[in-house]
């Protein structure tokens, strides 16, 4: 029997739980297995639970969002984050990213995109709304034009690329080696290659680069 991905809502708004654990219940191979109203208590919960992936508000009362994803990321390293949020530019979906967030989900979202963001997420995969993922793309080409450059991905390697694709879908480096048959060190220098061509620091900025030049959704 494959196992259930368990997930931790919190919200402070009771109806928006109440509403996201009837939609993940219902879906097979989903269970919501707590809930929190507040900032602390999700972090309570979290680490009690130790869920597959936590849904959270980003504005929440006694401690934000971001504060607690960050917390969550330290603690639950295993534990896949989605931020809920009524803002769609890019400066908040970089603060969640950078705060461990694997997800980053508009309020008004789909259903189907909720769901598809818990199993992604719940895999180990990145995954933002199709409508951050479409804004981001549409400013990226806009920028390419004014400036008039040379797009800097082109300067990836073939192995490069491969291994750039594999990092924004949230994989680790000893995950990449495996599914690319090479050493460990090979992987950690295509990174730091990848990130001084691109001009990246971290994770998260990589993660943006690509739903920006639509390499991933």
């Amino acid at each position: 029997m494959v196992e259930k991905i368990r997930i931790l809502v919190a919200d402070d708004h009771t109806l928006i739980r109440s509403g996201l654990r009837v939609l993940l219940d219902r879906e097979p191979g989903l269970e919501v297995v707590a809930e929190a109203g507040t900032g602390r208590r999700a972090l309570e919960l979290a680490e009690a639970e130790k869920p597959d992936v936590v849904m959270l508000d980003i504005a929440m009362p006694e401690m934000n969002g971001i504060e607690v994803a960050r917390q969550i990321s330290e603690k639950l390293p295993r534990t896949g984050i989605i931020m809920l949020s009524m803002h769609s530019d890019e400066g908040y979906v970089l603060r969640a990213l950078k705060a461990g967030a694997r997800g980053y989900l508009l309020k008004n979202s789909l259903e189907s995109d909720i769901v598809n963001a818990v199993r992604a997420v719940g895999e180990g995969k990145a995954y933002l709304s199709p409508e951050i993922s479409r804004v981001l793309v549409e400013d990226y080409v806009r920028q390419m034009r004014q400036k008039g450059t040379e797009d800097s991905y082109d300067l990836l390697s073939t192995r490069e690329r491969e291994v750039f694709l594999l990092l924004a879908e949230g994989r680790s480096n000893k995950e990449i080696s495996g599914a690319l048959n090479v050493s460990l060190s090979t992987v950690e220098t295509h990174r730091t290659n990848i990130f001084q061509k691109l001009g990246l620091h971290n994770i998260a900025e990589l993660i943006l680069y690509a739903v920006r030049k639509g390499l991933i959704s």
